[in-house]
């Protein structure tokens, strides 16, 4: 009965090897099954993910076809598309394409992790540069919040230990074990935190933080 209320997550991938190590890693997150697909039984399965793991190696050199045919049979399947490039403009037009998030072939398991969290929560996954520019055109990027003061001074000390993990590149599950509490309380955390700094999401969050970082 537990299994029919988590959030299925679709791997397709061109290596038997990273399929399954997705897999592990998806699978260990609380409320989340992952599920390895082949391309023969992608369009069947599409209605029931979630999420969607694509390599861009199983799209045949026709990846914004085959994200804007996802996006059309499955609005609700969010697409992480995992790729050797990370050149900005490269990933932008991934995103640009409709892909929810992008990840580098070499990211570690923390940042899986990190990713589905973020993509599954209603944000946008790529790397740091790349958000930096997308937030930049959507007009929201900025070291001040709303009312002026920056993101460093909203904080209270339990909050400011929370940052910290986040820059860092932490999930959330790896936040409530670093600070022995809950996922529960991590996410109350965020949610203050998001509120208290007039942030969108934790993407957003997180990239002001480290621009006052290296403006100090």
């Amino acid at each position: 009965m537990q299994a029919d209320m988590n959030q299925r997550i679709g791997i397709l991938a061109s290596d038997p090897l990273r399929s399954i190590g997705l897999e592990s890693i998806l699978n260990e997150i609380d409320g989340l099954e992952a599920v390895i697909l082949s391309p023969a039984h992608l369009w069947k399965q599409l209605a029931t993910l979630s999420a969607l793991v694509l390599d861009t190696r199983m799209s045949n050199g026709q990846l914004p076809e085959m994200l804007s045919r996802i996006r059309r049979e499955s609005p609700q399947s969010k697409v992480v598309v995992v790729g050797a490039s990370v050149e900005p403009l490269h990933v932008q037009a991934v995103i640009g394409a409709g892909a929810k998030g992008y990840l580098a072939e070499t990211a570690s398991e923390s940042e899986f992790r990190m990713a589905m969290e973020v993509v599954l929560d209603g944000s946008v996954w790529a790397p740091r540069k790349v958000l930096a520019r997308l937030l930049e055109e959507g007009g929201t990027s900025s070291s001040k919040t709303a009312t002026g003061l920056s993101v460093a001074s909203k904080m209270t000390p339990r909050e400011h230990e929370v940052l910290r993990l986040l820059k860092d590149g932490k999930s959330n599950r790896d936040i409530a074990q670093a600070l022995g509490i809950d996922e529960t309380t991590v996410k109350a955390h965020l949610g203050r935190m998001l509120r208290k700094t007039g942030t969108a999401n934790r993407v957003e969050l997180t990239l002001r933080a480290m621009e006052e970082e290296e403006r100090a």
